[in-house]
This record gives C-alpha cells, sequence and structure tokens, in this order.
C-alpha cells in the first residue's frame, strides 16, 4: 500500500518564501493570518490527512461504493463518514468561508495546501467535500439574501454538502444542448425535471441534506447556451424561512462504474418535478455556475499535484530500497548483492521529472490560489483588476497542466515499480489509474485549451497573459545582475518573449480562419504552462537563495536546473505543432 506524509517545508516554502504570501495576507487585512495561526492550521491538516485519510485510500478504491435501489441511498466505503465527522468537528469546511456565514475568513490561499494534502492522501474522500466551497461560492455571489441564510451556513458548517448538476447524457461540454426543465410554481418556486450525469457527491451518508445547483431551461427560454437558468434544489425541501420540509423529489437512480476514484459516489440524478430555486438572473445561470466551476477547475489541479506528490514520495523510497543490477560505471554499494535503483540514470530521470513538475507545480497552484484572495481582497481597483485577469490566466493551466502532469508523474512512479507498480499490493496503479479522471471533469485539457486561447486571449485579447510577462519581465530585471541566477534569467527572458511573439502569430492566423485556435489550443496550453513553470522555478531558486539553507539552495538549484535542460526545451516541440497550423490537420472523412 502507498504511503503518504504530507511535505511541509516545501509547502511552506512555496507559500511563505517564493510567494511572500505572510505579508500579502497582512497587506488585504486578514488579521487572524499570522504565521503561527498559518503553521498551526497546516501542521492539523497535516495530521488529519496522514492519519484519518490516507489510511482509507485503499479501503474505497477496494470497497467503492455502494447503492440501494429501492430507496436511492448510497452507502459510502467503512471509515468515510466517520472520517467527515471528524472533518467536520475539526471546523475544517469554514477554514476560508466568510465570517457572516458562519466561516473563519481565513485566506483562500491557505486553503490550497489543506486541498492538496486532502486528495494527496484520499482523492475519493476528498471530493465529497470538494464542491461544497464552489456551491458557496456561488450562492454568495448570486443568490438571494433568504437563500445565503438559508443554504450556506449549514454548507459552511458542514452539515450539508453541495454538488454542481450541469451534465446531461445527451450534452457534456455544449450545455446549450440541455433538456432538464424548470416550471414555474405559485409560490415563487420551480418544479425541476430532468436527469443530470456524472454527479460528484450527488448522494452519500455523510449528511442529511445535500445542495444540488442545476442547470435548467425556463419555459421561455432562448434555445443554447444563452436560454440556461440556474437552481438550488436540496435533497430534503429547504423554505424561505430555511426550515427544513419534507424529502424532495430528487433521487440517484445509479452509480457509474468507473475506472478509478471508487470510493466516490458519482451518480445518475433524477429530478422529477423536484422543488427549486433561483438563483440570480434568468437566463444568466451559465454565468453563475461559471463562478462555482473556476473554483472547482482550480481545485481539481491541486488533485493532480497531490497525486503526483504522492507518487513521488513512494516511488523514491522504492528506488532507494530496490537493488538491481549494478550501476554503469561501477558498484556503488560493493558490500550488497547489487545497487539501488535509484543510481541508474534513467530511474534518476523519471524521479527528477517528477520533482520538478511537483514543486514547481506547487508554486504555480499556490499562486493562483494567492490571486484570488487580492482579485477579492485588494484595496487597489487596478489590483484587483491585474490579479482577476492573471487568474484567468492562470486557471485553465494550473487545471489541465497539474492533471497532465500527475497523470505523466503517476506513470513515470508506477515505471520505477516495474511490475510491482502493475500489481494493486504497492498502490502504485490505484493512483495511475486515480489521476486519470483529474484530466476530463471539470472540463477537459482540450476544454481547457480552447478556454485559454479562444477566450482568455484571443476574446479577452491576452490581458491576463500581459500581466504575467510584465511580471516575468520584472523579476528578470531586478535580477539581471545576480549571478547566482544568470543560467535562469537569459533562458526565462528568451522564452517569455518567445510566448508573446508565438501569442501574436497564431491570433494572427486566427483572424483569417478561426479554427486555427482549435488546431493550436492544446500545445499552447502545454507550451503556455512550461513557460509558467520556468517562471515558477527561477522564483524558488530566487528565494532558497536569498532565505534559504545551504543545503535549501543547492536542492532547488539542482532540480531548476534539470528542469531548463530537459523539461523546458518541450516546449521546441509544442511551438513547432504550433506553427504547422490547420494545414497539418486534414479532415477524417466519415
Amino acid at each position: 500500500m502507498s504511503a503518504y506524509q504530507a511535505p511541509l517545508a516545501d509547502m511552506r516554502f512555496a507559500l511563505f518564501d517564493v510567494l511572500d504570501a505572510g505579508r500579502t495576507f497582512e497587506r488585504l487585512g486578514f488579521a487572524d493570518a499570522t504565521r503561527d495561526v498559518l503553521d498551526a492550521v497546516l501542521e492539523e491538516g497535516a495530521r488529519f490527512a496522514e492519519t484519518v485519510l490516507a489510511p482509507l485510500n485503499a479501503v474505497g478504491d477496494r470497497e467503492g461504493c455502494a447503492l440501494d435501489r429501492d430507496t436511492g441511498a448510497v452507502t459510502t466505503p467503512a471509515g468515510f463518514k466517520q472520517a467527515y465527522a471528524q472533518y467536520v468537528e475539526g471546523g475544517w469546511p469554514a477554514l476560508t468561508a466568510p465570517v457572516e456565514f458562519g466561516g473563519q475568513g481565513l485566506p483562500h490561499a491557505l486553503g490550497v495546501p489543506l486541498k492538496e494534502m486532502i486528495d494527496a492522501a484520499n482523492l475519493s474522500w476528498g471530493n465529497f467535500p470538494l464542491l461544497s466551497h464552489g456551491a458557496t461560492e456561488a450562492l454568495l455571489h448570486h443568490g438571494e439574501p433568504w437563500q445565503r441564510e438559508a443554504f450556506l451556513k449549514p454548507l459552511v458548517e458542514g452539515r450539508w454538502t453541495g454538488t454542481m448538476c450541469l451534465t446531461e447524457p445527451h450534452c457534456g461540454s455544449d450545455l446549450g444542448l440541455l433538456k432538464t426543465r424548470a416550471e414555474p410554481q405559485a409560490d415563487g418556486s420551480y418544479a425541476i425535471t430532468g436527469t443530470k450525469i456524472f454527479i460528484t457527491a450527488g448522494e452519500h451518508d455523510f449528511t442529511d441534506n445535500i445542495v444540488h445547483l442545476v442547470l435548467a431551461r425556463l419555459p421561455d427560454a432562448p434555445a443554447g447556451s444563452r436560454g440556461i437558468s440556474l437552481f438550488v434544489v436540496p435533497k430534503v425541501k429547504v423554505g424561505r424561512d430555511g426550515a427544513p420540509g419534507e424529502r424532495n423529489a430528487v433521487r440517484c437512480g445509479s452509480l457509474e462504474h468507473k475506472m478509478g476514484i471508487h470510493g466516490s459516489a458519482t451518480c445518475v440524478m433524477n429530478f422529477d418535478g423536484a422543488q427549486g430555486w433561483r438563483v440570480g438572473q434568468p437566463h444568466k445561470g451559465l454565468a453563475a455556475m461559471f463562478t462555482m466551476m473556476n473554483t472547482a477547475r482550480l481545485a481539481v489541479g491541486l488533485q493532480g499535484l497531490g497525486l503526483s506528490d504522492r507518487a513521488l514520495q513512494n516511488a523514491l523510497r522504492y528506488a532507494r530500497e530496490r537493488l538491481q543490477m549494478r550501476a554503469p560505471s561501477g558498484p556503488r554499494y560493493p558490500d550488497k548483492p547489487a545497487d539501488p535503483i535509484v543510481v541508474h540514470p534513467d530511474v534518476r530521470r523519471m524521479l527528477l521529472t517528477c520533482k520538478a513538475l511537483v514543486e514547481g507545480g506547487r508554486v504555480l497552484g499556490y499562486d493562483a490560489g494567492l490571486q484570488v484572495d487580492i482579485a477579492a481582497h485588494a484595496p487597489d481597483a487596478a489590483e484587483r483588476e491585474q490579479a482577476e485577469a492573471l487568474l484567468g490566466l492562470l486557471t485553465p493551466i494550473v487545471k489541465a497542466c497539474l492533471t497532465e502532469w500527475g497523470v505523466e508523474c503517476t506513470y513515470h512512479a508506477l515505471q520505477c515499480f516495474g511490475g510491482h507498480g502493475y500489481i494493486a499490493e504497492h498502490g502504485m496503479e490505484q493512483l495511475a489509474r486515480d489521476a486519470r479522471i483529474t484530466t476530463l471533469y471539470e472540463g477537459t485539457t482540450g476544454i481547457q485549451a480552447l478556454d485559454l486561447l479562444g477566450r482568455k486571449i484571443v476574446q479577452l485579447q491576452g490581458a491576463g497573459l500581459r500581466v504575467l510577462l510584465a511580471r516575468i519581465e520584472a523579476f528578470c530585471d531586478a535580477h539581471a545582475g545576480n549571478a547566482a541566477l544568470a543560467e535562469f534569467v537569459g533562458p526565462l527572458r528568451a522564452k517569455a518573449a518567445e510566448w508573446q511573439h508565438l501569442t501574436q502569430r497564431i491570433v494572427a492566423r486566427a483572424a483569417g480562419n478561426a479554427e486555427e485556435i482549435g488546431a493550436a489550443a492544446y500545445d499552447y496550453l502545454l507550451y503556455s504552462g512550461y513557460v509558467a513553470l520556468a517562471y515558477c522555478w527561477a522564483r524558488s531558486v530566487a528565494a532558497a537563495e536569498a532565505r534559504g539553507s545551504q543545503a535549501l539552495k543547492d536542492d532547488k538549484r539542482a532540480t531548476a536546473r534539470f528542469y531548463f535542460a530537459r523539461v523546458l526545451p518541450r516546449t521546441l516541440a509544442h511551438a513547432a505543432a504550433i506553427e504547422s497550423g490547420l494545414a497539418a490537420l486534414p479532415e477524417l472523412d466519415g
């Protein structure tokens, strides 16, 4: 079975040394977010993840969830319900929620390492509270006062959980095709009728009530995505006074049988005239849902990061213990029958690839979390606007790249184990199976690529990219005379300039043929991710040089050198694919 230990030292380094989050929290007015408090939260979060959640990971994979077809009730794997009770008792659902609704009001960025720990320890379990935060955000920004009062407090306390009900059997990414209906009722509510699929935590035994955020069409709705409205549909009816009523007409019809995340209840939800309340304006539901979806996309990126880190921890331990053959240059441990496999260059290549993607990805994901706080709380409007633009750019990069790298890292880790990685005993095959879904739900990698290039670059004229490129330029200028960073600053500056010019060429081609966007999007996304990660690694070396021990300086520099020499050159292949354009993608007849 795979083990997990929260990497608190590197989490603190990323958050406080590289990103200087402590100073940002102070500037944004988080008076309670002192370093002592933040460290205590991280320590306790690590204890919960390591001792409560991690031991249940294999249990959830082995047992899965069970559906009672007569009642529609779902039973979760052994220990999951009790772990959730401890999660609620510890106040974790309220950590970053608004104080006025029972939350602790701590920075969003503090919840990011907690999310990483939870998902690394037990991804299936982590999916149950995942969407409660998104539901809270959607209701907070778009709900009526009575809806916020009735639904937010139980969600923040963890007494209820939330879901996001978008997908239907005939419509996935194209939500304009959805058919779920919402019929107005005399009391101001709506009768919701339809079927939603792939609903994470749509039914479970953790809480008495589940708050479903459902996309549906009003009778007068125009066709397409402009005719979608958002509704809150609780499992147990809730009146305007917040009082619970009778069981609502919503039920789990079946559980999906999946490649991975067996312990997560992925439900088909049937709404049969269920009582719901409209959230936000009629036909504006998609905009409201994206408030929830963008939160979830960043969270899913952290799932990829957490799985990558757990895979690396176990592969590194195994590579140091497993004795096979001798080092190419001769025995390193002549007193043993063979050398540990970590002495072999190709094994180190796989491990260092994981290390570079994990530690650099941690800075990238945490930076996105910090932008959430700045966009919401910065006193200066211009700073809030810049943070919002940067967050918009980073969201598809974090979601897609950290999950694609999660698939890559769990694959490399399994390779390090050889045949032992393919069998269930060591738990590596579970990590590889679980990682695969992260590139799919909350928008596939292809959808993230279209969001990045089609919307954030073309439609929004690259506002977020301009912010990031300006930051990279400022960093390079600030360290232009720093001999310790010279080997990174020059290549980073060159890549940033190449990124800008490549973007301009794509936009110019797209002006003549919009399909050029789709032809370039995937490679542009990964190209962007690798350049953004180069910036994260240059910042990491700078932070280690300024405040780290000699061991930390040596470690970060060595890994950054590996990244710049062995991983960053992947941008050359992606740039070549981009330059080939639409002409290299012939039609597939039939």
